[in-house]
């Protein structure tokens, strides 16, 4: 299911194959919250910018349109056309974050959408119904998201309730990949370590979460307000103590820079909606460093967004007249930038898989945080 084929450190260059595809690893994933990416890019667009796998969230579809209509229609991957896989979030995060009112019990979380306030209640077993109506390639248990900065005994508790969690999501798993009428037999299950910022409760968490052998492990509950350093640190401690035959996936993250240090500390999934957010209010990744097409001085300017950019954007359209379509307030402008965007986190990952086949990962990484710190004429981009 994951074939690592070459390291260099700890970084690692592998295959995850499902049943809709096999993955290159390192990979993002490209964030489609509700079957979409913000931003009016479609799945034939994806596949063109070199997309391998496009994450969904649980909350979202079970809100609207619902599951139900969903599975009806023969699932996510018929739903939206896209034959590659799909990776559904398991809800949690958007509970824990969206719910202003929220009651926490063992069987689950109770609260009210933020859609229409209609009461939902959602545990394990509603999550893990959910995402198999979904028909996603990859499930992600459901889990407590609680504060990085709680009090730790408060985060070791919410950690054991993921532990009892993920064990019940397991069993609902295998109930409903055996049922005779479910969308994708062969749906696989990650886990989330949690633990806040202590590095002794990850630790113990990874150990237990380990032993139950599953396809692969995610890490959450970071990027969420810490330092980047604490987040590191949490990696350095946490990525050793997990199977090192499975992916590890740092969810909802993040920066191209906090993805090269990740990379180097062993991960080996990502996804962040920073590629598609930043576009859509004109915020551009580039080889040198993050542009704002908003300013003044690319009123006039003719160039590409990046001239080294390869993207269908970059290909035919110059800064001025995205700068233009951005302040006219007409879609086209958010689509390129978003398109853009999308593609350069792609390719990103595509230059990080060749710099770790050809043992080079290292000096890569220097080199390519010093290129986004340096703007366009070789100065500090602060």
């Amino acid at each position: 299911m994951f074939k690592i084929l070459k390291k260099d450190g700890r970084a690692k260059r592998g295959e995850f194959i499902t049943v809709h595809g096999t993955v290159q690893t390192p990979v993002f994933m490209n964030v489609g919250t509700a079957a979409a990416i913000k931003g009016a890019v479609s799945t034939e667009d994806l596949k063109e910018i070199g997309t391998q796998i496009e994450l969904s969230n649980t909350y979202h579809l079970h809100v609207r349109p619902g599951d139900e209509v969903i599975k009806k229609l023969g699932g996510l991957h018929k739903f939206m056309n896209w034959d590659r896989p799909i990776l559904t979030d398991s809800g949690g995060f958007q509970v824990f974050s969206l719910a202003k009112l929220r009651k926490i019990k063992e069987e689950g979380v109770s609260f009210n959408s933020h859609v229409d306030g209609r009461k939902i209640f959602m545990g394990p077993e509603e999550s893990m119904q959910i995402q198999s109506n979904l028909g996603s390639t990859i499930a992600m248990a459901f889990d407590e998201c609680p504060s990085s900065v709680a009090e730790k005994a408060y985060i070791r508790d919410s950690v054991d309730r993921t532990t009892r969690w993920l064990e019940r999501c397991i069993k609902k798993m295998k109930e409903l990949n055996a049922l005779e009428d479910t969308v994708n037999p062969h749906q696989l299950l990650f886990g989330i370590n949690q633990g806040g910022i202590y590095e002794d409760v990850r630790i113990e968490h990874a150990k237990r979460i380990g032993e139950f052998d599953l396809p692969g492990y995610a890490i959450g509950g970071l990027a969420v307000g810490e330092e980047h350093s604490e987040m590191y640190r949490i990696l350095d401690a946490v990525v050793p103590e997990l199977p090192g035959n499975k992916p590890v996936y740092l969810m909802g993250v993040g920066t191209p820079e906090n993805i090269l240090e990740a990379v180097e500390r062993g991960v080996d999934f990502f996804d962040c909606v920073y590629p598609s957010r930043n576009g859509r209010h004109g915020h551009a990744y580039t080889s040198f460093g993050k542009i704002n097409l908003m300013n003044a001085k690319f009123e006039t300017d003719d160039r590409p967004i990046d001239e080294g950019c390869g993207c269908p954007v970059c290909r035919n359209h110059s800064r001025a007249y995205i700068r233009h379509l951005l302040k006219a307030g007409e879609m086209l402008g958010m689509r390129f930038m978003v398109t853009h965007n999308l593609y350069f986190y792609n390719n990103l990952m595509a230059e990080i898989r060749d710099a770790i086949d050809e043992g080079r990962y290292s000096e890569y990484k220097k080199n390519k945080i010093n290129g986004f710190r340096m703007g366009e004429e070789g100065e500090k981009n602060v």
